[in-house]
């Protein structure tokens, strides 16, 4: 039995083949390598050698790293070089996720609520919003933080957080300037106002620095370093010391009249410059949670309003100039109502037989209106035009409004008429101030600055200098004993000023509703100031111009020409007229 296996054995030993050689196999596979080392060899040489820059940039993608380096926002100061918006350095929070969770997430709970907490963010919403982006390598936590919040976040030493260089813009005025100046942004670029009108001007140009960094982290070459420009600095033809006093005025005002808000504009006669422009209530720039469009909003420049009463002595001024009527014009106003059409025209109180003056002083509606029904409309709306009313004022600020002015085929009577009282058409603060500056220029319309000027604008003679000195004298008595505005009066000073009424239109007529104005120029002898005041829908019975807008121009008047040495010209007698340098300037 056992023979008999070892011969199976034997036999099956002798029928296995010896290995045979097969060359067209073997030349195949050398084959197959030999191409496969020959297309590796020209891929090898066509990435280095034909195009070695994908390789490169893959490379630089890996180790270059270019570092920005932010630059200051210029700095905006007043006439006076007193800083009004400064940037100062603060820092931004952010998180590496890749790098917390790769460290071992959040070992330490305690470390990371005590992050929550410096930084005013929920804890456990920190926490999910690290844990639903960690595949991100970069997230902002919270940006401008104040130094010692950074300093204690530095001491957490929590890993995959960073500090980040960054500004944050200071505004030291507060709400006082805040209307003009605006705001700006998150990253640094403006919002309002000023900010935003000069934003290409404020904003430097922002350095960088391009390193190569190896495996760890480590800059191992510096590349390139592009020094950073800061902004420009911008000087505002503002003065800080009058926008305080206006400010203050008018917010006493809407407090004590309740009123929906308040605007005080004031420029100089003599360049066109704004010294003040302010409105209540205002907002706090520096405070985030207060920046609401409707707070925002800057009413000397985009409400528009009926001028009222305020446009009667351009009215004037157009009769004298067309040669309609002089100073010595008699006008019958009679009982004070006069039919026009189908409607009337009423007085508030009876002038009888008046001259410009005294319409004037008495804001006659009656006698402004027989002026403007003997003139063609044109001529009315010619020189409403060629003050600055229904133009831009020229200071440049995003959202100017341009008030209205109709175009018409045909008037009726009415219509002319209760044009020559402000009514049909609107005009904004800031460009009935340069109205009644163009009056205090002897008649030159420049157009207004809100920077501060170098160079006086030339300006375009639009009325006569004879003509608009006569007027400001008949604006001085609007301002005394028994005018309309004798509430503008300031002691020492001639004043002439102009008092204006409007109710506030609405779809379909006029509300309920009123606006207080007072516009006006001191001093008469030598005109320095032109300014206008904006009570907006005061309530309870005080709602004129004269009872409730004159006070706070007397007010804010008294005190600019004060702080600007003006000096009194009380009993000068009547205003004349000096030439000096090829311009027209009042004096006694």
């Amino acid at each position: 039995m056992n023979k008999l296996k070892r011969q199976q054995s034997d036999n099956q030993r002798r029928q296995k083949a010896p290995p045979v050689f097969i060359p067209w196999r073997f030349g195949v596979i050398c084959g197959c390598i030999l191409l496969a080392l020959l297309a590796l060899i020209g891929r090898a040489a066509y990435i280095q050698v034909l195009e070695p820059g994908k390789l490169i940039q893959e490379g630089d993608m890996r180790s270059l790293r270019v570092k920005a380096m932010p630059s200051a926002r210029g700095i905006i100061s007043d006439r006076n070089g007193e800083p009004l918006a400064v940037s100062v350095p603060v820092q931004a929070v952010w998180a590496d996720p890749v790098q917390i969770y790769k460290s071992g997430g959040i070992q330490y709970p305690d470390r990371w609520y005590a992050l929550a907490d410096v930084l005013g963010l929920d804890r456990q919403d920190l926490l999910a919003r690290l844990e639903s982006n960690q595949q991100r390598r970069f997230i902002y936590l919270q940006r401008q933080v104040s130094p010692a919040m950074a300093a204690y976040v530095s001491k957490l030493k929590l890993p995959g957080i960073g500090l980040k260089d960054e500004s944050r813009r200071f505004y030291p005025a507060g709400e006082v300037s805040a209307h003009l100046l605006g705001v700006t942004g998150i990253d640094s670029r403006g919002l309002e106002g000023v900010e935003r009108t000069y934003d290409g001007w404020l904003t430097g140009e922002p350095g960088r620095r391009t390193v190569r960094k190896d495996r760890y982290g480590r800059v191992v070459e510096n590349i390139s370093l592009k020094q950073r420009e800061p902004g420009k600095s911008l000087s505002l033809s503002i003065d800080q010391r009058l926008q305080a006093v206006a400010y203050r005025a008018v917010k006493q005002a809407v407090a004590d009249y309740r009123a929906t808000s308040a605007s005080v504009v004031m420029a100089d006669v003599r360049t066109g410059e704004i010294l003040a422009m302010v409105n209540a209530p205002s907002y706090n720039p520096n405070n985030r949670e207060q920046l609401q469009s409707f707070r925002m909003r800057n009413r000397a420049i985009t409400d528009a309003m009926e001028p009222g009463s305020t446009i009667k002595p351009f009215v004037v001024l157009a009769a004298m100039e067309n040669g309609v009527a002089d100073e010595d014009t008699i006008i019958d106003t009679g009982n004070g109502l006069m039919q026009v059409g189908g409607s009337r025209v009423r007085d508030v109180s009876r002038v009888g037989k008046a001259d410009l003056t005294k319409i004037l002083k008495k804001s006659s509606n009656i006698g402004v209106s027989k002026l403007s029904l003997a003139m063609p409309v044109d001529a009315v709306l010619g020189m409403y035009g060629s003050v600055g009313l229904g133009d831009a004022s020229g200071i440049n600020l995003i959202g100017e409004a341009q008030g209205f002015f109709p175009e018409r085929r045909r008037w009726s009577d009415f219509e002319r008429a209760t044009l020559s009282f402000g009514y049909g058409i609107s005009v904004t603060p800031i460009q009935l101030v340069r109205a009644y500056a163009t009056l205090g220029a002897m008649g030159v319309n420049r157009p207004l600055s809100i920077l501060k000027t170098e160079q006086v604008v030339p300006g375009r003679q639009v009325a006569s200098v004879e003509n608009t000195r006569k007027l400001l004298n008949m604006l001085e008595t609007v301002t005394q004993e028994g005018g309309s505005a004798f509430r503008a009066a300031v002691p020492g000073y001639r004043v002439g000023a102009k008092t204006g009424t409007a109710k506030k239109a609405m779809a379909g007529g006029y509300s309920d509703e009123y606006i207080a104005m007072t516009a006006g120029v001191a001093p008469i002898s030598n005109p320095r100031l032109a300014m206008v005041v904006v009570i907006n829908e005061p309530q309870g019975d005080k709602y004129y111009g004269g009872l409730v807008a004159a006070p706070i121009f007397a007010e804010v008047m008294e005190s600019a020409l004060q702080i600007l040495n003006v000096p009194p010209d009380a009993g000068t007698g009547e205003l004349k007229v000096v030439h000096n340098r090829g311009q027209s300037h009042a004096g006694t």
